[in-house]
């Protein structure tokens, strides 16, 4: 069977129509504040977020008969007897940033809440409400940077909500106001607020849903406020669930993807638990599909495509994906997540804010029905397409391939259009370095998000096209404003295989880049540039990163080793090319030094005029 996708090419029209879309959505957020709740809205009585009153049966039974939930249970009560020993979360800025702080909080009164729900132990809940009563004396909770609010304010509501019936009312009173005053109140200023009540990407998702979950725990104490709040929430969170069409992709990457979509899905299940209905949020186009896209996300041995700022995440246990699939019924869903969970120790489960969700989500799921995948290409369009193919979904040395389009110019994007990762033999030859450090960066005055084309983002190791598997034409960057869609596909399985457009990253030295990656006879991999030059002669770098040792054999050949297993990457090109490599060594000491992992690949020149092609074949032969 083949399979084709077509995509419109958008060649010099990206920016203005990015510009334009945005402008469309801003009138229509602006015009049509639609109010979901009336102002006669009666909550129900606590707890109301999340779980409801008599539900912890329902986890108990589950956890019972389900040896991999249990596993996740145990992690959480063991944890929370650990967090009894821990001295308070404190007011401490990394940089311009609360974020950890109130990251370290929110998982700890998730879980001291789950604890005392589950147990009925009352040293859980005495911890978590001084744990609640030592953020609630902060004088904020650093609404410069409002993702710091909103993990704050989500702790809080979970809480104060689960925990209500065994709080004093004195300690009600202290953590209900602020709520309020530290959570909802500052996110009534537009101005400081606008860029995630504006937004389209994962800082909508969480600010949204922790004032959300805020408005709704202290309902009774201003019930004009929490009314206001919750309806701008649904009213604003669509435009970041909008950029899950047409298939699911998200633009931000792996890493983001977990960050906003499990706030998102944690926002639909409160205002589904307090109003009965999601108002038709979850019905917009890709969203459901976006667990598909997470599943096929992942390699052999788990190692994501950690494209964009998504660190190298292996094993992810995404609690979110239990929640898709109690709306989509696939019972291929979570099969990644069952090997995950197996693998995974209780250690690293415990570290996870959000695990108690899971076995909300996972209830009623029972992993005996998890079947596998049949599929072994999955193409996402949108803002930033990817192809993802392999030859199996069970055997761990099969080959699996990620290859990326979209732009520089998305939320978080690196200049690494056109880049692509390679599994095999149970190794990863061809890598992303991933995400750098934040804070590190911020500490130097390098302004980080912004994405403009002389920006000091892309002087960044990690940033540019320099150090990604992706071309360089005469050592220049990538165009900030370009686009590549995956414009083909093949499914078929001994020629899996997508291509991506790219040439409007690289005009005006080339006149087009077309990139094809494909896996051939589930052996080998082969890279495919083709390229019409323009009427000056050019330099194009093909880079691999990659973490094994690299051998030079020849100006075509290069060999790759790790764990006593050798891959052999050839050029086939009949110009004159050359080869290279070097450490992926920044020049700075405050990035990451990317220890042993090296920068290869081949050097070619292509003549004026000339309309040529080239191949790079992976093979272990």
């Amino acid at each position: 069977m083949h399979m084709k996708h077509k995509y419109m090419n958008r060649s010099g029209l990206l920016g203005g129509m990015v510009s334009l879309i945005m402008i469309l959505l801003l009138v229509s957020f602006a015009k049509a504040q639609e109010k979901y709740v009336s102002t006669d809205y009666q909550p129900q009585a606590h707890p109301r977020l999340l779980l409801l009153n008599g539900e912890e049966e329902g986890i108990r039974q589950s956890t019972q008969n389900e040896p991999l939930k249990m596993k996740v249970h145990e992690a959480i009560i063991n944890e929370s007897k650990h967090i009894l020993t821990k001295s308070f979360v404190e007011h401490k800025l990394e940089g311009r940033r609360l974020l950890s702080q109130s990251r370290e909080f929110l998982r700890r009164i998730f879980f001291l809440s789950y604890a005392y729900r589950m147990t009925g132990e009352a040293q859980y809940a005495e911890r978590a409400e001084k744990e609640m009563l030592a953020v609630a004396a902060f004088n904020d909770w650093n609404p410069s940077h409002y993702l710091d609010v909103a993990e704050m304010t989500t702790g809080m509501a979970i809480g104060y909500d689960w925990l209500y019936p065994s709080l004093s009312d004195a300690s009600r009173k202290s953590i209900a106001n602020a709520i309020i005053g530290l959570g909802l109140t500052p996110s009534l200023d537009t101005v400081k607020c606008k860029s995630w009540l504006r937004g389209t990407n994962n800082w909508n998702q969480v600010c949204n849903t922790g004032m959300t979950l805020g408005a709704l725990a202290v309902y009774e104490s201003d019930p004009s406020l929490a009314n206001k709040i919750i309806n701008r929430s649904i009213n604003a969170i669509q435009l970041a669930m909008k950029e899950y069409a047409p298939d699911g992709a998200y633009q931000e990457g792996y890493g983001y993807w977990e960050y906003g979509t499990t706030y998102n899905t944690l926002f639909l299940t409160a205002i589904e638990k307090a109003f009965g209905q999601d108002f038709g949020l979850a019905k917009f186009k890709g969203f459901l599909q976006t667990s598909t896209y997470m599943l096929n996300m992942t390699g052999p041995k788990g190692e994501s495509f950690n494209y964009s700022d998504a660190g190298n995440s292996i094993r992810t246990v995404a609690p979110a994906m239990f929640w898709f699939q109690n709306k989509n019924k696939d019972n291929t869903t979570l099969y990644s997540q069952q090997i995950f969970l197996k693998m995974c120790n209780p250690a690293s489960l415990a570290k996870d804010r959000f695990m108690p969700a899971l076995l909300l989500w996972a209830k009623d799921i029972q992993f005996s029905t998890i079947t596998k995948p049949t599929n072994h290409l999955w193409i996402g369009q949108g803002h930033t397409p990817v192809a993802l193919m392999r030859t199996s979904w069970d055997k761990p040395n099969d080959i699996f391939v990620g290859l990326k389009g979209g732009s520089p110019s998305t939320n978080h994007a690196h200049m690494d259009v056109g880049s692509f990762v390679i599994d095999a033999l149970g190794e990863r030859w061809a890598m992303d370095l991933g995400m750098e450090n934040y804070t590190a960066i911020e500490a130097q005055g390098v302004d980080l998000f912004n994405n403009k084309q002389n920006s000091p983002r892309w002087q960044v190791f990690r940033h540019s096209n320099y150090h990604h598997n992706t071309l360089t034409v005469d050592g220049a960057l990538q165009n900030v404003k370009g686009y590549a869609a995956i414009t083909s596909s093949n499914d078929a399985l001994d020629s899996l295989s997508a291509t991506a457009n790219l040439t409007t990253l690289y005009t005006p030295a080339l006149s087009s880049v077309i990139r094809t990656v494909a896996i051939v006879n589930k052996e080998k991999v082969v890279v495919k540039d083709e390229v019409k030059n323009t009427d000056k002669s050019t330099s194009v770098r093909w880079t691999l990163v990659t973490p094994a040792t690299v051998t030079i054999v020849n100006d075509y050949t290069i060999k790759l080793s790790q764990h006593q297993k050798d891959v052999y990457v050839r050029l086939t090109y009949a110009g004159k090319a050359s080869t290279f490599s070097t450490p992926a060594t920044p020049t700075t000491t405050y990035e990451r030094q990317n220890d042993g992992v090296q920068l290869t690949g081949f050097d070619v020149v292509v003549a004026p005029n000339e309309q040529t092609e080239w191949r790079v074949t992976f093979s272990a032969q």
